[in-house]
């Protein structure tokens, strides 16, 4: 019986498993994979999703890699890096084909360097009861205890670490340090920080909690780490202790993540030329605004939509769109009233699967826009860039600027 699987992202093997395993798998992993019975007595052949990572379920090790190259793989995780500050890490997953040892790798070289730079503090509003005055009496506190002049209620401001950016760095470290078989110096470095950290306070983070945390100049530095920790916090599972064995999975969307990395390129591409939106919700596509759509692209020029953009990470075995997706987007470019709108895919064997339709009677152009990521960092940077170039032309050539018409005033009829 099998123990341990490999499969690459989307990929079906056909495997020996007992019922039980095989059971037990297929409820456990039913977000990242399919099992189902291959014809032969405990024979049961796996189909992988598009999640990509370490699966551990009781004795059984589920890998699934992507089909990128590894240094692609941390390219898209688009944390604000630069390229290169992650080429040891993706060296790493290479060579050892588990991603989240790579992953904590990365984040506690990201963590140090961090925090290398200074503690982030800020001032948070405290009250006490205090032999001295400070910052300022706290009037009604001090009521409450009449005739006692001592201690004074005071309220005052505390500059302190202990603020949300700090907890949610911690939160991230803590669990990290839990993973087993993490490297003996990650885990150095690791703990170092969380020595760094003792005057932050422990507790559990939501992964979502750092929407809540706005980006300024002040914490900037702090972005790559915290969508690093993010990362962890929102894809690590630690497994149950078996005997004197523990495990991790750790999987991530290859569909977010591709999604995301296109869509902050792009607007980095654009930024000054087009207004680049993701997600928006506040359309319909019914006159009564009883059906909602979203678009994971809108393109806006001087507060007007000017283009739609859909994302697919997958494309079909024929590198062509699935119809399923022309009538998304045929959807979107028809609620949005404009005459086109693209597709834009991943690549990642090569091949060249751009190609426009026009949807019969309405005239409407439907292009697929292929992003490929079978090369080097510096060429898929080079694709965005292409994009980028492609989306700006169809704009021009769909809703060219023109000179706004000026208006002669109107003349007083006293004066005609």
């Amino acid at each position: 019986m099998s123990d341990f699987i490999e499969l690459i992202e989307y990929e079906t093997a056909v495997v020996e498993l007992s019922q039980p395993q095989a059971q037990r798998l297929a409820t456990r992993g039913k977000s990242v994979i399919t099992v189902q019975p291959a014809g032969q007595t405990n024979h049961y052949s796996i189909t992988a999703h598009n999640l990509v990572g370490t699966l551990v379920v009781d004795d059984l090790r589920l890998l699934i890699r992507p089909k990128i190259r590894p240094e692609n793989l941390f390219l898209l995780l688009e944390v604000g890096l630069d390229e290169h500050a992650w080429r040891q890490e993706a060296f790493d997953y290479a060579k050892r084909a588990d991603l989240l040892p790579s992953v904590i790798a990365f984040y506690a070289r990201t963590l140090e360097t961090t925090l290398a730079r200074g503690l982030l503090r800020s001032y948070r509003p405290e009250g006490d009861r205090l032999i001295a005055l400070r910052g300022r009496i706290d009037t009604a506190a001090q009521f409450r205890q009449a005739g006692v002049a001592l201690p004074v209620a005071c309220r005052f401001e505390e500059h302190t670490p202990d603020i949300a950016e700090n907890r949610y760095l911690k939160a991230a470290t803590r669990l990290a340090l839990r993973v087993p078989g993490v490297d003996s110096e990650d885990r150095r470095r690791l703990l170092q920080q969380v020595a760094s950290l003792e005057d932050v306070a422990d507790g559990f983070m939501p992964a979502d909690y750092l929407d809540q945390i706005a980006i300024t100049r002040l914490n900037v530095h702090y972005q790559p780490a915290l969508r690093l920790a993010r990362l962890l916090l929102e894809n690590l599972t630690l497994a149950d202790q078996r005997g004197q064995h523990a495990a991790s999975s750790f999987v991530v969307d290859m569909n977010r993540l591709f999604e995301n990395f296109v869509t902050q390129r792009l607007r980095r591409a654009l930024k000054g030329h087009l207004e680049v939106r993701d997600q928006v919700s506040n359309n319909y596509l019914d006159t009564r605004q009883q059906v909602p759509i979203r678009p994971d692209l809108v393109f806006r020029r001087q507060g007007h939509e000017v283009y739609v953009a859909d994302i697919k990470y997958k494309l079909t075995d024929d590198a062509r769109a699935r119809t399923s997706d022309y009538y998304q987007l045929l959807a979107y470019a028809t609620a949005l009233d404009l005459p086109e709108g693209a597709l834009v895919y991943c690549l990642a064997d090569g091949g060249q699967p751009e190609r426009t339709i026009t949807v019969r009677h309405v005239g409407k152009l439907l292009h697929t826009l292929a992003i490929d990521l079978s090369g080097p960092p510096t060429e898929v940077a080079a694709e965005i860039a292409k994009a980028a170039t492609w989306i700006k032309q169809r704009v021009r050539e769909i809703s060219p600027l023109t000179a706004p018409v000026r208006k002669e005033p109107a003349r007083s009829p006293a004066l005609v």
